[in-house]
Order: structure tokens, then C-alpha cells, then sequence
């Protein structure tokens, strides 16, 4: 089996005995934008680079016809979306596992940011899902 995430997803996709077939069907067939400043181009199907202004790019993006956009990435990234006031819904998870320190995605917020809560979702491992709104919508 190929090492990697792409080569992971795009084998489930393709093998009809596998049971996440479905799931890596829809992995590899919905559009994705990966944003970087250093790949030149991408490898996997359904995929555009964004390397302009963070602000211009999630903007356009939001522009666009179609469904909700959902974002995965590091810290750095999460913190800029935030300290641009681009992200409409917060999906945060709270993992029952202390490490006692690590990358904060609030560290770049220069004023108050008030969220309003619109949900709680638990679950039986000990993950809780918090989902707010920023307060201003």
C-alpha cells in the first residue's frame, strides 16, 4: 500500500471491497484549494494552488456558487483566518488530552473576539465539539 495521504485516499477510492470506498470517492472528487507559498504544483485531482493574499483568496472562494467551505490546517493557518475575519462558523474541538502547552490559534488577535454559542456536540471518548458563531452575525 502507498505511504501517504493522497496515495491512501485515492486507493480506497478506486477498490469497490473496500467499506470507506464512498468516503474516498468524495476525498478525491471534491474540490480543494491548498494554499502555499512554495508548492509549484499539486498532485492530486481536483485541486487548485492559492498563493495570493489570504484575504483576496477566501474571499473570492466565499464568492463562488456552491456549498459551505471547511478548512483543515496547522495553527498558523487557522490564525490567520481568524485575525482576518474570515471564518464564519467555529468548529472547536476539545480533546481530553493535556500536553500542557502548544501552538495557540488566537495568538495574533489584537482585540476582543466575541462568539456566540450555537451548539454542543459530546461525545463517548471525551470529545466535546463547540460550535460558536462569531457574536457580531
Amino acid at each position: 500500500m502507498p505511504a501517504g495521504f493522497i496515495p491512501h485516499w485515492e486507493l480506497v477510492a478506486a477498490n469497490p471491497s473496500d467499506p470507506q470506498q464512498a468516503f474516498g470517492k468524495k476525498m478525491c472528487d471534491t474540490a480543494k484549494v491548498v494554499f502555499t507559498k512554495t508548492i509549484e504544483k499539486s498532485i492530486w485531482s481536483n485541486t487548485v494552488l492559492a498563493k495570493g493574499d489570504i484575504t483576496e483568496e477566501i474571499n473570492n472562494l466565499k464568492n463562488q456558487e456552491g456549498k459551505d467551505i471547511i478548512t483543515y490546517g496547522g495553527a498558523g493557518f487557522a490564525s490567520s483566518l481568524i485575525k482576518h475575519n474570515l471564518i464564519d462558523e467555529y468548529h472547536l474541538f476539545i480533546n481530553p488530552t493535556v500536553i500542557g502547552y502548544g501552538m495557540s490559534i488566537f495568538k495574533d488577535i489584537e482585540q476582543k473576539l466575541n462568539l456566540k454559542l450555537i451548539k454542543v456536540l459530546p461525545f463517548s471518548c471525551g470529545i466535546v465539539v463547540l460550535h460558536y458563531e462569531p457574536a457580531q452575525k
